[in-house]
Formats: C-alpha cells, sequence, structure tokens
C-alpha cells in the first residue's frame, strides 16, 4: 500500500440518536462509507452513523467536545459536526486531499494537511473559514499541535521531512529531517519528545521538541501508520498496517516491548481519556479494536462503516465520563 493511498484512507445512515450523559464518544472516519460513526464507549457500541463529504479520513475534536471537524479527502472539505445533534452543521473547503487535522488547545484554530496542494489550512472556528493557508513540504499527511499549542508539527510523506509552524505567526519556523514517507506523530504528555512514524522506512524517529533534533530512530514492523504515546505509562503504541499489529515501545529505552495483534491492515489509534482503553481501526476488518494497554490483550472489536481510517475520543462538554 502506497503512502498516498494510505493517506487517502479513509452502511447506509442510521437514524443519529442525541449524546447521552455520562458517555465518552469515539468518533470513526469510515472512509468507503462517507459516514462517521458515533461510538459510545461506556458499552463499545455504535449509537449513531453520520453521512458526511466523499471518503472521509481524519477526524478531530474541538477542545471541549462540542465539535467534531472530519476531514473529507475525497471532496476537498472538512465536516463540522455538533455531537449535540450528531448532525453536520457546516462544511468548510479547504485544499486538495486533506488528510490530518488538529487544534490549537484553545480550540481557537484548527489545522489542516492538505496532501496535494503541500500546504496546510488554518480554519478559524468562531467564524468556520479558512484565514491563511502554510505552505510545507510535498504531500503532508498529518499534524500535531503542542501540548503548549506554540507549535504544530506537519509530516511531509514527499520530502521525508517534518515542518514546524509557529502557530502564532502562522509561518514554517524550522523543517526536521525524518525517515522515509512519514505518515502520523504524537507528543509525550509534557511535550518534551514527538514520536513520527514513517511509512517508508519502517521506523520511528523521535525528536527532542525544545531542539527540534531526532534523538532516536526505532526500527519497527512494515508501513508504520498512526501512533498514540499513553499519558500515564512509558509507551508509545505504534499502528503496523503491514503486519496487523500494535508495535508497543518502551519510551525510556526506545526499544519494542511486545506486539499485539488486530484486525486487517490497521489505520490509526487514540486512547480513551482517563482509562488504559486504546482504540484501533481496522481499515479492512471494517472494525475498531479495544486494547487494554494494562494487559496489552484486546477486550472488544467494535463493527463500523466500511474501511474505518480516523479516530477521536472525548467527553461531551458540559458531561462526565
Amino acid at each position: 500500500m502506497s503512502l498516498t493511498v494510505a493517506a487517502s484512507l479513509a452502511v447506509p445512515p442510521a437514524q443519529a440518536t442525541p449524546a447521552s450523559a455520562h458517555h465518552t464518544l469515539a468518533y470513526i472516519a469510515n472512509s468507503a462509507s462517507n459516514s462517521v460513526s458515533v461510538i459510545d464507549t461506556a458499552t463499545n457500541t455504535t449509537t449513531a452513523t453520520i453521512p458526511v463529504g466523499t471518503q472521509p479520513v481524519g477526524v478531530a475534536f474541538k477542545p471541549g467536545g462540542a465539535f467534531v471537524y472530519v476531514t473529507n479527502f475525497g471532496s476537498a472539505s472538512v465536516s463540522v459536526i455538533d455531537t449535540a445533534t450528531h448532525s453536520v452543521i457546516t462544511t468548510i473547503p479547504v485544499g486538495s486531499l486533506p488528510r490530518g487535522v488538529a487544534f490549537k488547545p484553545d480550540g481557537s484554530l484548527a489545522y489542516v494537511a492538505n496532501t496535494s496542494s503541500n500546504a496546510l489550512s488554518v480554519i478559524d472556528t468562531a467564524s468556520n473559514t479558512v484565514i491563511t493557508t502554510i505552505p510545507v513540504g510535498t504531500g503532508p499527511v498529518g499534524v500535531t499541535v503542542s501540548p503548549s499549542g506554540t507549535f504544530a508539527y506537519v509530516t511531509n510523506g514527499g520530502s521525508n521531512a517534518v515542518s514546524v509552524i509557529d502557530t502564532v505567526s502562522n509561518t514554517v519556523s524550522t523543517t526536521i529531517p525524518v525517515g522515509t514517507a512519514p505518515a502520523e506523530s504524537a507528543f509525550k504528555a509534557d511535550g518534551s519528545l514527538l514520536y513520527v512514524t514513517n511509512y517508508g522506512s519502517a521506523d520511528v524517529s523521535v525528536i527532542d521538541t525544545p531542539t527540534n533534533a531526532v534523538v532516536a530512530t526505532i526500527p519497527v514492523g512494515t508501513e508504520p501508520l498512526g501512533v498514540a504515546v499513553s499519558p500515564t505509562r512509558s509507551r508509545a503504541y505504534v499502528v503496523i498496517s503491514g503486519s496487523d499489529t500494535v508495535a508497543v515501545i518502551n519510551t525510556v529505552t526506545h526499544t519494542i516491548a511486545t506486539e499485539i495483534p488486530v484486525g486487517t491492515q490497521p489505520i490509526e489509534a487514540t486512547f480513551k481519556p482517563c482509562s488504559s482503553h486504546l482504540y484501533v481501526t481496522n481499515r479492512f476488518s471494517n472494525s475498531v479494536s479495544v486494547i487494554d494497554t494494562a494487559t496489552n490483550t484486546i477486550v472488544t472489536t467494535i463493527r463500523v462503516g466500511r474501511q474505518p481510517a480516523g479516530v477521536a475520543i472525548a467527553a461531551i462538554a458540559g458531561m462526565s465520563t
């Protein structure tokens, strides 16, 4: 599978039901169904299916949980979903082949990586309009904003580099060479390290963010894509799409501690807040594997739409988990 195909990853719509109190919800972008599945993580069941644009792949909650932004790879747009009603309230035109999406911690801006435009769209979330476009490297795939909100890191799959964006000036402050065809990235909880999956070189680059230098390169399995770092344990979880596993990296020794079999061609992974549970999308199994990272075992598998790609989880604003 090429990185372009991986970047494009992305059930007839069911009647949506309002979000319930005391629940944390997972939103799954189903790239071949043109829909988003909503999972109640208390019961690990699908409670709604929301039609969006063509080939949705990226998904992220605006901080606070009131809205979800979904990148539509095939229709050059972002669907904005109201989580109270599970409905699309607006659609924002962006660049060509949008993939990753991430927010500043205060929720004021969303950043969208446009793979074919070689640029980052910056969305003002108050007006849901693009206020500027930032040229980056070739074939940007993923974008991650630092915990402080000061910088956004963009993985450029076609130029083997990470662009570092100053979120005050919305300009590129530096470019970091990494492995071949970088795909996704995730921060250590304190923001000191960034883990970057390199799809083409089958490894993970570890960036020291105070210096923006690569301090370690960790060999992993074939075609690594998504990555999630545990907020409470010294572990990073790397989705290995070529071997249908999740590699568990010890973030102290930067070695692989174990591997966990999941579904067919896993794509992305993210943690449920305040939980040891990791949710992994499996593209060709049309499912989500839920891993208990305390034991590194699968506790359940959830059926979703066709070819699931992105996943995001949050508690809805004003509601408890």
